[in-house]
């Protein structure tokens, strides 16, 4: 890892609070950053990762207002005394949420925007344009509308507009967020490339056990805006509390032996010898226009109440094309969906949503109201409760993603993370029947999905469960069925110590092995089921 001795980003005990807000949202941070060191920065949502990013973008004081004391400096120079111009230059960030980073509406657009900005010539653009895309594996997609691509493919296709950049810093929200296991393995070699090659990488990431593949040279532990840790990775995982952040199986195992085992007794089962359908998908083919490929291939299952199922695939395989059909989103170029009998054809949105509630990938695109009661209210009050049943239901919907103190902010002043929790909560006060999520755990810390999983699927109140997902960790924990979608097919269906034990095939289907899988798939004869690796912890001891 080359070094100099300026250093390229250096925090010198720096304090930020919002205006909005009654607290500091980072308090005294001192770290600094060598070019060409690859650094991670871990903690809880909501803890101040964020702020610090926009600290050292430039967004604060220039977008986000409030008190400011300390400094960063950026190659020795304060950044409070430079332009956003000049910073830009010099930092690229990859947003959290790409949806918020994408503007053009073609590929090459998008990604060639920045260069355009800086006046180069079109002839020098699309040189550099292919060899970005090329470089993260997606010149197939130049020529491609952004409005259809998925979630991850959105997410690299907005890499690549800062990569084309070629910034000497490079900030990265939730890099991984959108990505299926294979994608974000193949961005994890190339953060660790570009380090390698000189560029300063910091990676604010919940995966923390995917990043700790690359071996970043450094991690920054943040816990309620403060630096708690800053060290090597070995460090972290002797000292961190492993119910917050997601380490490694084999060192939960090892220092969860003496702990309490972990109890979770949902409350969803299916029943194999009488189901009851709720819905169901027979021979459906979807394509967004006559021009393009088939999103949706022969698509063939049934949801039946007790069904809690994880739904994986690679990005752009179709899994949240798929869902929509649910809720008649979009309808179905050939085939039929029967949501309670009825073909959703036939069916308006609002009426499909007194059995099915979808919590969408973004956050963004469900978040409109003045506060977080109102938004929570909202759904409720439209399909017609009464104030006491939307009263009880917030309340419970706000307990259940731990932010009861939020009830009165506005939902997007909130971190993206807080707003997933949020758009989730604004489901569950709707008490449908069906609960569906589109990768309900991005952006969120590992207690707190494993909390609000927990308090869902333990409570009475939803009849069956649908979760799209690229942790494949959530999916053999939580889930009683796992459907795999491959090019628009689905192609496994079954329980998960069925559909997960074939590594071979997974990887085929771009879902790769974890530690927790194969800790699993290791005493499955002795446990006979897959468990989180706290609880596998005391079937060994």
């Amino acid at each position: 890892m080359p070094k100099t001795n300026a250093a390229a980003l250096v925090f010198d005990d720096l304090s930020f609070q919002y205006n909005t807000r009654s607290e500091p949202a980072i308090q005294h941070i001192s770290f600094s950053v060598q070019p060409g060191e690859l650094l991670l920065i871990a903690g809880s949502s909501g803890c101040g990762k964020t702020t610090l990013m926009r600290c050292a973008n430039g967004l604060i004081p220039n977008a986000y207002h409030g008190k400011i004391s300390g400094d960063i400096k950026l190659f020795g120079r304060s950044v409070f005394e430079m332009q956003m111009a000049e910073i830009s230059q010099a930092v690229g960030t990859l947003l959290q949420d790409p949806e918020r980073q994408i503007l053009g509406s073609y590929v090459l657009n998008e990604v060639g925007f920045g260069l355009e900005s800086l006046g180069i010539p079109r002839n020098e653009i699309i040189p550099r344009v292919d060899e970005t895309l090329e470089h993260l594996g997606i010149l197939h997609m130049r020529d491609r509308e952004t409005f259809g691509t998925s979630g991850g493919e959105k997410q690299k296709i907005a890499l690549a507009g800062v990569l084309v950049m070629k910034p000497k810093i490079l900030l990265l929200d939730e890099p991984l967020s959108s990505l299926d296991p294979a994608s974000a393995h193949e961005a994890l070699q190339t953060f660790r490339q570009l380090a390698d090659e000189g560029l300063s990488v910091v990676i604010v990431e919940h995966r923390v056990e995917d990043v700790l593949t690359i071996h970043p040279d450094t991690v920054v532990y943040i816990d309620e805006g403060q630096v708690t840790y800053c060290g090597d990775s070995k460090g972290l995982m002797a000292i961190v509390d492993y119910r917050r952040i997601k380490l490694p199986a084999d060192i939960v195992v090892e220092r969860a032996r003496n702990a309490p085992a972990p109890q979770f007794y949902p409350v969803l089962k299916p029943n194999y010898k009488n189901p009851e359908t709720l819905l169901s998908f027979e021979g459906v083919h979807f394509q967004y226009n006559e021009d393009s490929p088939e999103v949706l291939d022969d698509i063939n299952f049934e949801i039946h109440k007790g069904d809690v199922i994880a739904v994986l695939g690679h990005n752009g395989s179709g899994k949240t094309t798929m869902v929509k059909h649910a809720l008649g989103l979009l309808k179905p170029t050939q085939g039929h969906v029967l949501l309670e009998g009825l073909d959703t054809q036939k069916m308006t949105v609002a009426e499909a949503a007194h059995t099915v509630g979808y919590v969408f990938q973004s956050p963004t695109q469900m978040l409109f109201a003045p506060t977080v009661k109102e938004e929570l209210a909202f759904g409720p009050k439209n399909l017609g409760f009464s104030p006491e049943e939307i009263d009880k239901n917030v309340t419970w919907a706000i307990e259940t993603v731990h932010l009861n103190e939020e009830l009165d902010t506005p939902p997007l002043a909130l971190s993206f993370g807080q707003q997933k929790r949020i758009s989730i909560a604004a489901i569950l006060s709707m008490r449908s029947r069906i609960l569906m999520m589109d990768e309900p755990t991005a952006g969120q810390d590992y207690w707190n999905y494993q909390a609000f999983m927990d308090a869902i699927l333990q409570m009475p109140g939803f009849d069956s469960v649908i979760f799209i997902t690229h942790d494949l960790d959530l999916a053999l924990i939580y889930a009683n069925r796992i459907l795999i979608l491959y090019g628009g097919k689905i192609v496994a269906d079954g329980r998960p110590q069925d559909v997960l034990q074939d590594e071979l095939q997974l990887k085929k289907f771009r879902i790769l092995p974890t530690s927790l899988l194969k800790l699993n798939m290791q005493y499955l004869p002795k446990t006979g089921s897959f468990y989180r690796a706290e609880t596998i912890a005391h079937f060994i001891g």
